[in-house]
């Protein structure tokens, strides 16, 4: 029997159900049980494409599915037959201890904080998106879940980002730094000098830090609003696609060029891997009750099968029980 169980919304992300099916596969065969949610006729159409199916997988029927263009509040509750509404209810149920979806992202946050609910004490969950920088693997939060944010939050954050740098990335003692314009406690907006002032002397606080720092990884553990992080989150993105694409574009237009680029294959293999979002799988919606993930809605099978199984490893490290106990050793 497999020691944790994570529901899987298998109609949600642009290449449902194929890509959830067999994300969900792949995680199963490491031995993570699988509750794979969606329209029973389709899922098993879709499994029938990976010959035997590894025990720990069980189907469970939803009717109905959240499409992008929805209002996500009101979608999330005028369908509770919808797939990523019946995943989460897994969870508040106890029938899994995780949820992972590619869906509608508005949706998911909404779903799992409606059903899942907020940890007590938790003013808003975060949602944290772990990146590669020159340090090692950091943590952006919040990525988008809260555009316009208290500095209460922000401190929140903090903590919450510190477990899971901790618990799931394997950082030590992971540093905290306040997304801004300037390193000095006196830059940026209201929010940010109250954010600072709440942060000042707490663990791991560094101070602010500015766009640049990110990639560097000058603090471990990035906190900053919604608005602020989803920008910087997919700039970072764009940045990684756009130096790939000249990368390739410059050993394919020439000879030389080629035989640069079979001489280094392996160089470049390894650092397509560390920049790539598919390594990650999914980013963490923090402050709820259990592990819930989001992942991208054109995610592939690696990054989806990356989802399930971190959001596993979240579980077996206990990341909900340890945030709600740092919560509460906050002053």
């Amino acid at each position: 029997m497999p020691d944790v169980v994570v529901a899987v919304d298998a109609m949600g992300g642009d290449k449902a159900p194929l890509v959830p099916v067999a994300g969900a596969v792949e995680a199963a065969r490491q031995g993570v049980g699988i509750l794979l949610v969606g329209d029973q006729p389709a899922l098993e159409k879709a499994l029938e494409q990976h010959g035997e199916i590894p025990a720990g997988i069980e189907i469970i029927h939803a009717a109905d599915r959240i499409h992008s263009a929805e209002d996500a509040v009101k979608a999330v509750r005028s369908k509770p037959d919808a797939s990523m509404v019946v995943a989460c209810r897994q969870v508040h149920e106890g029938r899994a201890g995780a949820v992972v979806s590619a869906g509608h992202t508005g949706a998911m946050l909404a779903a799992s904080t409606l059903i899942l609910r907020r940890l007590p004490g938790v003013i808003r969950p975060g949602l944290a998106v772990p990146m590669p920088s020159i340090a090692g693997p950091i943590v952006m939060i919040d990525g988008g879940a809260n555009a316009e944010c208290r500095p209460e939050y922000l401190a929140q954050f903090a903590v919450m980002g510190r477990v899971l740098g901790r618990d799931i990335l394997g950082i030590d003692d992971p540093t905290v730094g306040i997304l801004t314009i300037g390193e000095e406690a006196g830059k940026g907006t209201e929010l940010v000098q109250e954010a600072y002032a709440l942060l000042d002397g707490t663990p791991g606080f560094i101070g602010n830090i500015e766009g640049r720092d990110i990639p560097k990884g000058t603090a471990r553990i990035i906190v900053t609003d919604g608005f602020t992080g989803n920008v910087a989150l997919k700039l970072y993105e764009g940045t990684a696609a756009m130096i790939f694409h000249e990368i390739k574009r410059g050993l394919t237009s020439s000879v030389r060029g080629k035989v640069a680029g079979a001489l280094g294959m392996s160089v470049f293999k390894d650092l397509r891997k560390n920049i790539d979002p598919e390594e990650y799988g999914s980013a963490y919606l923090l402050g709820v009750r259990g592990i819930s993930m989001i992942g991208h809605g054109n995610t592939g099978t690696r990054g989806m099968a990356n989802g399930i199984l971190r959001a596993a490893q979240g579980v077996r490290e206990d990341v909900t029980g340890h945030i709600q106990a740092g919560l509460t050793a906050a002053p």
